[in-house]
């Protein structure tokens, strides 16, 4: 465990793709459509980006179709159905897991009155599909993703809508993420940034480090609970 301790959140936001879900089991669906797997995780900085960028550009789209865009790119002249092969990568997203510290990191916290919510850049649908899969989606009060606010994190209007739907202040609300990025904005947002190194990764630099850092969810519920 590692990090600044910081006072135990009202209210926990999950970031939920990488977060909350292995996307590694994507890999294979790469391979199946004569994509090298490897590819998996530039697609989805690919994907990223592209939401990044219509939002600083003041445009928006849902993640599925700039998904979609971005794979029939690398697809090109690979495939000669890539619909059909852009449906079953994107598949694998209703097939995903969530990592094995994710649901007794969440009940620990659910247990000792943190209530919890997603916030994603994907949908919220598959975010409720996940959850219920795995026997979480009681756990979590409400599964909110960018389409609401329609700007993509990090922008500021995306946790701002996020904490409006909480009905607490900022300052009593905290980001989980996996990405520095998304800890960041939730912090320049007047969000607690909670950082989930499971990789052990150098934290950039550049951005503003996150008040709390733990190596897995149920580390973390324990720095919190322990505060």
């Amino acid at each position: 465990m590692t990090g600044n301790l910081a006072a135990r959140p009202q209210v926990v936001i999950f970031d939920v793709n990488e977060t909350l879900t292995d996307m590694e089991p994507l890999r294979a669906r790469f391979e199946e459509v004569g994509l090298s797997g490897d590819l998996m995780a530039a697609w989805f900085a690919g994907v990223l980006r592209d939401g990044f960028a219509l939002t600083a550009a003041g445009a928006y789209a849902e993640f599925a179709a700039i998904a979609a865009d971005v794979l029939r790119g690398l697809l090109a002249g690979r495939e000669a159905d890539p619909d059909k092969a852009i449906g079953h990568v994107l598949r694998g997203f209703t097939e995903l897991r969530v990592h094995p510290d994710v649901p007794d990191g969440m009940r620990m916290l659910r247990e000792s009155g943190v209530r919890l919510f997603t916030m994603t850049n994907g949908a919220a649908a598959m975010t409720e599909g996940i959850l219920a899969r795995e026997g979480l989606l009681e756990l979590v009060e409400a599964r909110l993703d960018v389409s609401g606010p329609r700007v993509w994190k990090p922008a500021r209007a995306a946790y701002e809508y996020a904490v409006d739907r909480t009905g607490v202040r900022p300052d009593q609300a905290a980001l989980v993420a996996v990405h520095p990025w998304d800890i960041d904005g939730a912090q320049r947002a007047g969000l607690t940034g909670a950082w989930l190194d499971r990789r052990g990764t150098p934290y950039p630099s550049v951005m503003t480090a996150p008040r709390i850092s733990a190596p897995d969810l149920k580390a973390l519920a324990t720095l919190w609970l322990d505060a």
